[in-house]
Order: structure tokens, then sequence, then C-alpha cells
């Protein structure tokens, strides 16, 4: 029987495992996150680094650039659409935080077991290695 993903999911951890098994994480082991899937399709994600410092603005879009760069650095948010096929939850991405994924899909293998969802990112090749990224949920009692 195949899981229903539909719900909200609490980020447990985000790894990254390159190739000689080293694990890293990009926002930090304390990073935060939430993934939302409806039961229409539609799906939603965000994920950041604990302790952002607030910029010394109240304009959004406003303040020091490099405080806006630091800012979008320890944070990573989309939302889109979303279809499971199998053993992948595959994501059709509307609008991102980063720009170079709108409009493009996102295959996800997952696996759950004991109450835990795990998406795992293909292989991707780095300056350093090859990495493969694991996000792990749990899903928020209703």
């Amino acid at each position: 029987m195949a899981i229903d993903l539909s719900g909200v999911w609490r980020l447990v951890a985000w790894r990254r495992i390159a190739g000689d098994g080293e694990v890293s994480y990009p926002l930090g082991d304390n990073a935060t996150g939430t993934l939302m899937y409806s039961a229409s399709g539609r799906m939603a994600v965000q994920l950041t680094a604990a302790g952002r410092p607030k910029l010394h603005t109240d304009d959004p879009l406003g303040g020091d650039e490099s405080e806006r760069a630091a800012a979008y650095s320890t944070c990573l948010a989309y939302v889109g659409s979303y279809v499971v096929q199998g053993d992948t939850v595959v994501h059709t991405i509307d609008q991102c935080l980063y720009p170079n994924w709108a409009g493009a899909e996102q295959s996800r293998p997952f696996t759950y077991d004991n109450g835990e969802l795990v998406l795992r990112t293909p292989p991707m090749v780095t300056a350093t290695g090859t990495v493969v990224n694991e996000l792990a949920w749990a899903r928020e009692a209703d």
C-alpha cells in the first residue's frame, strides 16, 4: 500500500552525504523546516538554519546587501505540485528562492519507516565530489 504523503511534516535532519561517506549538515545540525503536501497535489517546503541573525531594517526588500545575502544563504524554499510514482515523489516547482529551480521537476526517491519520511536527491557532482542530500521528516500531529 502506498503512503499518503498529505499533511504537514517537520524537518528532523538535512544530511549531505559525500561519496566517501562523510556527513555534513548544509544548514547546521539544528536546522528547521516544514514540508506540506495537500491532498489536491500541491506542495510547499521551507528550510532554515537555526539562529539566523535579523536584518537591520524593517523593509524585507531593503537593508544591507551582505545581510540579505547571508539571509538568502541560510534558507531554501519552494512551492509547486507533486505526484507520487511508486517510491519516488516528483515535485514540479512553480516558484523557488533559488531561481534556477523554477519550472523544474525534482525527483526524490523516498523511504518511510517508523514514522520518518526520508527524501533523497539523486547523486550530484560538486566541486568536492559526489554527494546525496538526505532530508528526514516527521509528520506533525493533526
